[in-house]
C-alpha cells in the first residue's frame, strides 16, 4: 500500500501554493495530468514515503543518528529520542518496527493494536507508546487531507482503517473507565483527542472551502443571492461529493457533523451581523426552506449519502429567523420615529400601514407560518412605540416655557392618524382584543394629556393679551388670532376626528377671558375712551367671527356670541329699546349676575341714572338661576360692586 506524506496546512490553505489557487475566491480547475506525468508523480511520491518511513523508524527505535526539523512536514522527527547508553540501540524491537510498518502500510487499526500490547507490555520505556501514537495521528491526518483533498481514490483502505481506529479507541476508552485503576490516565491518554482532532481539522478544511460574502454596501441583495447560489451549486455539492469517501470508510456521521458546524457557523457570522437587514435575513430564509424541501426528497432516493440535514437546517431556519424577528423590530420601531417626529409633520396613514404591513406580506411569499410570527411582532413593536411616544409627548408638555402652538397640534394630528392607522389594521391584521384595549388606551391618553396642555397654553397666551387690551392701542391680540387661525387651519386639512371640538374649545376660552377683561376694566373713565372700547369690541367680534367661520364653517353659528349681544345693548340708544335687548342675553347666559350687568352699562356713553336704575331692576325681575352648569360663561368672571352713589344703593 503506497503512503502519502503531506503537511495538513496544504488542505486548509496553510501556505501551499497549489491549494491557495485551488480554494482561491478565483480558483481554477486545473487540468489533469496526463498518464505520464501521473507516472511519475506516483514514483515520486513513493520514494518520499520510504524515506520518511526510515527516518520514522530510526527516530522511534532510537538510533546514532538525528533526525533534522523539518517544520509541518517532519513533526515527528523528535517524537522520540532514547538514551544513547541503552542497550540494543543498532536496532529496534521487532515491536515498535512492526508499529512502524504498518503506519507507512496505511494500516492504522493494526499499528494501534501493536502500540496498546507494547503499552501492555511493561516495555514502554521512555513513552515510546504515546509518540507512536503520535507518530500515527500525524499520518491519520494525512490520509484525511489526501481524502479531502479528492486527488486520489487510492486512499480508500487508509481512510477506512482511519474509522476503525477511531472506532478501536472508543472501545479501548469504555475499557479503560471500567478499570478503575485505569480511571486516571483516560484524561491524558493520546487517543482519546483523535475524534475531536478530526473534526478540527475537517472544520479548518470546510471553513477554508467556504467563499467569502463580499458586499459593496451593508444591504446588498444582489451580493447575498450570488453568495447563496455559489454555496448552493459549488460549494455543497463538493461537500456531497467528496462524502462518498468518507461513507465507505465509516465517518460519515463525523464528516456530516462538520459539514453542518462549518455552514451553521457561516450563517451565524453572517446573521450577526448589525447591518443585516430584514430582507437579507427573508433571502437567507428562503434559501434554506428550499434546501430542507430539496434535502428531503434527497433522502428518498437510493444511494443518498449527505445533504444539509434537518437539524443543521432547522438551526439555520430558528437563528435566521431570530435576527429576522429582531430587524423587523427595530426596523419598524425607527421608520415609526421618523413617521411621528414631535417636530416635523406625521407622514400619511397610507404610508405608515406600509411600515406595519409591508414585511408581513413579504415573509408570506416564503412562509405563512413566517408571516404570522412578523405581523405579530410588527403590532407589539407598534405597542412599544406608543408606550414610549406617550413618554416623549409628556415630557416635551413638561418642558419650561410653553411649546409651539403648532407642535402641539402635530401631536394632536398624529394621535388621530394613529388611531385611524389602528383601525384599519384590526381589518387587515390579526389584532387581538388585548391589543386594542392597550392602543387605545394610549392614544386616549395621549390626545387628553397634549388636549389640556394645549388648552391651558392657549389660555395663558390670551389671557396675557387681554390684561391690557382695553388700554392700549395695539395689544397682540390680533395677531394671536392670526396665528390659531393659519394653525387651525392647516390642522384642518387633515380632517381629524377632534379638529371641530378642538376649535370650539379655544373659542370658549378666547371669549372667557375676552369677557374677564373687558368687565374687570377699571370703571372710571372718559365718554371718549367708553366709545373707543365699543370701538374695539366690535372690531375684535368682526374678526373673531370671520375668523372661526373661516375655520368652522356653518358649525360657526352654533358658537355663543355675548359680544354680540353686549354690543346690541350698549349700542341701543333709548331704555326700553335696551331693555327689549336685554332679555335675550338674560335666556342665552342664565349666569351673568348683577355686578357683570353693571360692568357692562358703565361702558355704555350717556346712561342717565335713572335709566340704569330701570335696567337693573328689569334685570332682578326677569333673571332667573340656571338649572345646568353646562355653558356657563359668566360664572366664573369675579366682578368688584359698583361704589355707592349719592343715594346709597347699589344701583348705579
Amino acid at each position: 500500500m503506497q503512503k502519502r506524506k503531506h503537511s495538513w496546512a496544504a488542505f486548509v490553505g496553510g501556505g501551499n501554493k497549489k491549494v491557495e489557487e485551488l480554494t482561491g475566491e478565483n480558483a481554477r480547475i486545473l487540468p489533469k495530468a496526463t498518464h505520464e506525468e501521473r507516472k511519475k508523480q506516483e514514483a515520486k511520491r513513493k520514494g518520499k514515503l520510504k524515506t520518511l518511513a526510515g527516518k520514522l523508524l530510526k527516530t522511534v527505535v532510537g538510533g546514532k543518528e538525528t533526525v533534522e526539523k523539518a517544520g509541518a512536514e517532519d513533526v515527528t522527527g523528535n517524537l522520540l529520542k532514547r538514551p544513547s547508553s541503552r542497550k540494543g540501540e543498532e536496532r529496534g524491537t521487532p515491536a515498535e518496527e512492526t508499529v512502524c510498518r504498518f503506519i507507512e502500510q496505511g494500516k492504522f487499526l493494526e499499528a494501534c493494536d501493536q502500540i496498546h500490547n507494547l503499552e501492555r507490555s511493561g516495555n514502554d520505556g521512555v513513552g515510546k507508546s504515546e509518540s507512536l501514537y503520535e507518530l500515527l495521528a500525524e499520518q491519520m491526518w494525512t490520509v484525511v487531507g489526501e481524502a479531502l483533498s479528492g486527488s486520489d481514490r487510492m486512499l480508500q483502505e487508509p481512510l477506512q482503517s482511519v474509522g476503525e481506529s477511531l472506532k478501536w479507541e472508543k472501545q479501548k476508552e469504555a475499557e479503560r473507565l471500567g478499570n478503575s485503576l485505569e480511571t486516571d490516565s483516560v484524561s491524558t491518554w493520546s487517543p482519546n483527542f483523535w475524534r475531536k482532532d478530526l473534526e478540527e481539522k475537517l472544520m479548518q478544511y470546510m471553513t477554508a472551502q467556504i467563499p467569502p460574502f463580499a458586499s459593496s454596501t451593508d444591504t446588498d441583495e444582489t451580493a447575498l443571492k450570488q453568495h447563496l447560489s455559489h454555496l448552493e451549486r459549488t460549494f455543497l455539492p463538493s461537500l456531497e461529493h467528496r462524502s462518498d469517501v468518507f461513507k465507505e470508510a465509516g465517518l460519515l456521521v463525523t464528516y456530516a457533523r462538520c459539514c453542518h458546524a462549518s455552514l451553521c457557523s457561516h450563517f451565524a457570522t453572517l446573521t450577526d451581523s448589525n447591518c443585516f437587514s430584514f430582507s437579507q435575513s427573508l433571502l437567507i430564509y428562503g434559501w434554506s426552506i428550499k434546501l430542507y424541501k430539496r434535502g428531503s426528497q434527497a433522502c428518498e432516493r437510493p444511494g443518498h449519502s449527505l445533504s444539509l440535514g434537518a437539524q443543521c437546517l432547522v438551526w439555520i431556519l430558528l437563528k435566521t429567523e431570530e435576527k429576522l424577528l429582531a430587524t423587523a423590530r427595530e426596523e419598524v420601531g425607527k421608520a415609526l420615529k421618523e413617521a411621528f417626529d414631535i417636530g416635523k409633520p406625521p407622514w400619511a396613514d397610507a404610508a405608515v400601514i406600509e411600515i406595519l404591513t409591508e414585511k408581513t406580506e413579504a415573509a408570506r411569499q416564503v412562509s405563512e407560518s413566517l408571516s404570522e410570527k412578523v405581523e405579530a411582532e410588527c403590532l407589539e413593536e407598534c405597542l412599544r412605540f406608543l408606550e414610549s411616544y406617550e413618554d416623549e409627548v409628556r415630557s416635551f408638555i413638561q418642558l419650561d416655557g410653553c411649546p409651539q402652538i403648532y407642535s402641539t397640534l402635530r401631536i394632536l394630528e398624529s394621535c388621530c392618524l394613529l388611531r385611524t392607522v389602528w383601525h384599519k389594521l384590526t381589518y387587515i391584521c390579526r389584532v387581538s382584543t388585548q391589543q386594542n384595549v392597550k392602543v387605545n388606551g394610549f392614544l386616549h391618553r395621549i390626545e387628553e394629556d397634549t388636549m389640556e396642555h394645549f388648552l391651558q397654553t392657549i389660555t395663558a397666551k390670551v389671557k396675557g393679551t387681554l390684561k391690557n387690551h382695553f388700554k392700549k392701542c395695539d395689544s397682540g391680540f390680533d395677531h394671536i388670532l392670526e396665528s390659531l387661525k393659519q394653525n387651525f387651519l392647516t390642522f384642518g386639512k387633515k380632517k381629524t376626528d377632534i379638529y371641530e371640538a378642538l376649535v370650539k374649545a379655544v373659542n370658549a376660552i378666547i371669549i372667557t377671558e375676552y369677557m374677564q377683561a373687558l368687565l374687570t376694566t377699571p370703571r372710571k373713565t372718559s365718554a371718549m375712551q367708553r366709545r373707543r372700547i365699543v370701538n374695539k369690541i366690535e372690531e375684535d367680534h368682526r374678526m373673531m367671527q370671520t375668523i372661526f367661520k373661516e375655520c368652522l364653517g356653518p358649525a360657526a353659528d352654533s358658537l355663543k356670541d355675548p359680544m354680540k349681544a353686549i354690543l346690541e345693548l350698549v349700542q341701543t340708544s333709548d331704555p326700553e329699546g335696551m331693555k327689549i335687548a336685554l332679555l335675550p342675553i338674560l335666556k342665552e347666559f342664565p349666569d351673568l349676575r348683577k355686578e357683570h350687568l353693571s360692568a357692562v352699562l358703565d361702558i355704555k356713553d350717556s346712561l342717565s341714572r335713572e335709566d340704569r336704575a330701570a335696567l337693573l331692576k328689569a334685570f332682578h325681575d326677569n333673571c332667573r338661576e340656571s338649572e345646568t352648569e353646562a355653558n356657563l360663561l359668566f360664572a366664573d368672571i369675579e366682578v368688584k360692586p359698583r361704589k355707592c352713589g349719592l343715594c346709597g344703593c347699589l344701583c348705579c
